[in-house]
């Protein structure tokens, strides 16, 4: 495949400082609208039960704002369906600004909701509202941010590497949104931190947004859309297209990702209802632990990216899903001690086995479809585990240990979705090292 700047092919100069471009702004943009999606969930943990459920009982109020974070992953497949469409017709740059002015928006609004005791169950209804427009935001994200980065990959060899960097901005977004939240904590008394202190967070969003927009507007659309545009090979209607020709890769891939995203979501979300509630250890303990596990994931996701390239994608996933399956007890059995030296352990370890996953999945499921039906078809795939691991996650967390009061119950439900990421993942197909610019259909 060549690379064309306007039909202009591009020297292995000028294509090599436009993958560094798009690899930057994608992970400059995930790391955005991944902090403003996590803000979310660690407020839904800390704060959001008692302002904005204040007449319920512990357990209630954190099911109800665990329930308003869920309605966020069901925005997701939403916003994987709408700007999956535009990405396969007006292409990757349009769309992910799209998406990110659609997530900063309704993040910095979110700093403006009253809680109960000012308008009452309104509140709960705003912020609902406002987080299903998270969910659509961050639901196009992803597909285009893989796609910029890894369309732009040079030869085979290195797609698993290069499309781990986007990845790269959930750790970073984890770390960025933890640290102003642990900042913000620490800096305030408790009455303070849970009527303004909370917000301030998601007030800092309004910049972090207009940073990620200057990096986007200056990337080229990617080489394959280039072709695809050039060939006049654009579809009509990719989200229907794509259902009709690959809905099996659109199954598998949702249910690959439930090992790692059940998981990574009880692992950094639903952690903080379980340490400060369950485990009594102090809120700055669990978001430094959580913050330094991020800084992990720094290293482990492209490693582990890079590790795909030389085994095998699918190889490399479900090494990572046994991984996952066997931690969950590590975990709860490290956790359920209370010494605080060990539970910071559990929670900066919880990170790696999810990497393991992580790292190659990018490549593992954008690598599935066929490249007109690309952005639609790894969008859907991808967001559609919302609703199956993400977003039930938490709630599914916090039942388990209400009802059975340990958490090995948890941890028998993380090895449940491990034994179902397995499965679905060996059904996969794995195209490591493999020409993906071709339309894989229309070459049958």
């Amino acid at each position: 495949m060549t690379a064309t700047m306007a039909n202009i092919p591009l020297s292995e100069a000028q294509h090599r400082s436009e993958l560094r471009k798009a690899v930057i702004a994608a992970t400059v943009g995930t790391t955005i609208e991944w902090y403003d999606f996590f803000i979310y969930g660690t407020a839904a943990g800390l704060v959001f039960g008692k302002l904005y459920f204040p007449h319920q009982d512990a357990v209630t109020a954190t099911l109800a704002a665990f329930g308003t974070y869920f309605i966020g992953f069901v925005g997701r497949p939403i916003g994987a369906a709408i700007f999956g469409h535009y990405g396969d017709r007006i292409g990757r740059k349009a769309t992910l600004i799209a998406t990110l002015l659609c997530m900063g928006i309704a993040t910095f609004l979110i700093a403006f909701v009253p809680a109960y005791s000012s308008i009452g169950i309104w509140g709960a209804v705003i912020l609902t509202v406002l987080r299903v427009f998270q969910g659509i935001g961050v639901g196009g994200e992803w597909g285009g941010s893989v796609l910029i980065s890894m369309e732009w990959a040079r030869g085979h060899d290195n797609r698993g590497f290069v499309a781990s960097w986007p990845q790269f901005g959930v750790p970073s977004g984890l770390f960025i949104s933890t640290l102003v939240m642990a900042a913000c904590s620490s800096w305030s008394s408790d009455e303070f931190f849970h009527q303004w202190g909370w917000r301030i967070p998601f007030l800092l969003s309004i910049v972090l947004i207009a940073i990620g927009l200057w990096v986007r507007l200056g990337i080229l659309e990617t080489p394959v859309f280039q072709k695809l545009v050039s060939e006049r090979n654009i579809e009509r209607a990719p989200i229907l297209e794509v259902l009709k020709k690959q809905p099996r890769e659109i199954i598998l891939s949702a249910f690959a990702r439930m090992s790692e995203q059940a998981p990574f979501y009880i692992f950094t979300t639903f952690i903080f209802a379980y340490g400060t509630g369950a485990l009594h250890v102090p809120r700055d303990l669990v978001l430094y632990a959580v913050m330094v596990a991020a800084m992990v994931s720094f290293i482990s996701i492209p490693l582990f990216g890079h590790i795909s390239d030389l085994i095998g994608r699918r190889r490399m996933y479900i090494i990572g899903a046994v991984a996952v399956g066997i931690f969950g007890f590590i975990y709860f059995a490290l956790l359920d001690t209370g010494a605080p030296a060990l539970v910071f352990i559990a929670i900066v370890l919880s990170l790696i086995p999810h990497d393991m996953q992580y790292g190659p999945q990018a490549a593992l499921i954008a690598e599935a479809f066929t490249p007109r039906l690309r952005y639609s078809g790894a969008s859907l795939g991808y967001q559609l585990a919302s609703i199956i691991a993400g977003g039930p996650g938490p709630i599914i967390a916090t039942a388990l240990f209400a009802r059975y009061q340990t958490g090995y119950a948890i941890a028998v439900y993380i090895a449940v979705c491990a034994v179902i990421s397995i499965i679905a993942t060996a059904m996969m197909p794995d195209y490591t090292g493999k020409d993906v610019s071709i339309e894989y259909d229309k070459a049958a």
